[in-house]
């Protein structure tokens, strides 16, 4: 029987991350062979994994990764199933290493074919599974490539990267607090002009649909029925439906008894007011639409103009669950 010593325990366990018992009976059952071991080490996590494969992992920690000259960034979640697990600093240090790796990688497949330590990093998840007992595995990866790269997260549970078009001062300033809004607001997309038509217009019937419905119920109980919108994109909105919403903004004053002289004063407003109530698919996930967190007298994109020439060139975020 090998002579099994405490440094070699304690040079597997800081190899593996494993307990010192189950080190020291990978260390007997492979006879004192220390690569032996950590094979030992990961066919427990392969039968581990195996037994928990239909388990829910939608704690652990999202983080981010952004090169030295902030042209390229990456935004991964390595997840587990529970909160206890997550919130474990040596669980937030695997989590930071494998950022480390993944943004020299493009994609998913790439990053999990890479090489952590002498194994892939797909082998490392398995492994770290056998070691903490539970489900772990990267449940979202994101990249980006532009000319200035910035990102924010929110209580390790929210990442979001953002590139720019070019990298103008206190672009790092810029990036974060847009980040900051995607985390916050999640939006899907840049712009209402990115959106399918198609996809306006079905969204635009199921939301008047789930409305109407609620109205009956509102209705019956003798409560005031929610506004029924017309719209819900500014794709929607042609020349020609804000030209027919101003002169119903203008029937409404004349009915109203108020003086044509001040209707210049007054029609902004309600045109505004129109304009909101009939693109809240826009607010809701599309970027440089939505009312700025920071500042909601403007948007987004009025925000990013305060720079000067600088677009946003593109975005993802990624969240735990």
């Amino acid at each position: 029987m090998a002579n099994i010593t405490a440094a070699d325990v304690k040079k597997l366990r800081e190899a593996t991350g494993a307990g010192m018992m189950d080190c020291k009976k990978a260390l007997v059952e492979a006879e004192g062979n220390f690569e032996k071991a950590i094979d030992v080490l990961r066919k427990k996590g392969q039968k581990v994994a195996a037994k928990r494969a239909d388990r829910e992992s939608n704690e652990g920690a999202a983080v981010t990764k952004i090169n030295d000259d902030n042209t390229s960034g990456v935004a991964i979640v390595l997840a587990c199933e529970t909160d206890f697990v997550g919130k474990n600093d040596s669980f937030k240090e695997l989590a930071a290493q494998f950022a480390d790796i993944a943004l020299n990688h493009d994609n998913k497949e790439s990053f999990l074919a890479a090489d952590f330590d002498g194994m892939t990093v797909a082998d490392k998840l398995v492994e770290q599974t056998g070691v903490i007992g539970e489900k772990l595995e990267i449940t979202a990866f994101e990249k980006v490539d532009a000319s200035f790269v910035g990102s924010y997260t929110h209580g390790g549970k929210i990442a979001a990267i953002v590139g720019l078009t070019s990298a103008v001062n206190n672009a790092d300033v810029l990036t974060k607090d847009v980040a900051m809004q995607i985390a916050s607001m999640g939006a899907t997309t840049l712009s209402y002009k990115d959106f399918d038509p198609t996809f306006v217009t079905a969204e635009t019937e199921a939301r008047i649909a789930v409305i109407e419905k609620d109205n009956i119920e509102l209705g019956r109980l003798g409560k005031t029925l929610k506004n029924v919108p017309q719209f819900i994109s500014m794709s929607q909105l042609t020349e020609e439906v804000l030209a027919n919403a101003e002169e119903a903004a203008k029937a409404e004053l004349k009915a109203e008894g108020k003086p044509e002289q001040i209707w210049d004063r007054i029609l902004p407003g309600k045109m505004e007011r129109f304009v909101s109530d009939n693109t809240t698919l826009d607010q809701e996930q599309c970027l440089l639409d939505q009312n700025f967190i920071k500042d909601e007298k403007k948007n987004v994109a009025a925000y990013v103009g305060s720079y000067g020439d600088v677009a946003i060139s593109t975005f993802k975020r990624v969240a735990l669950g």
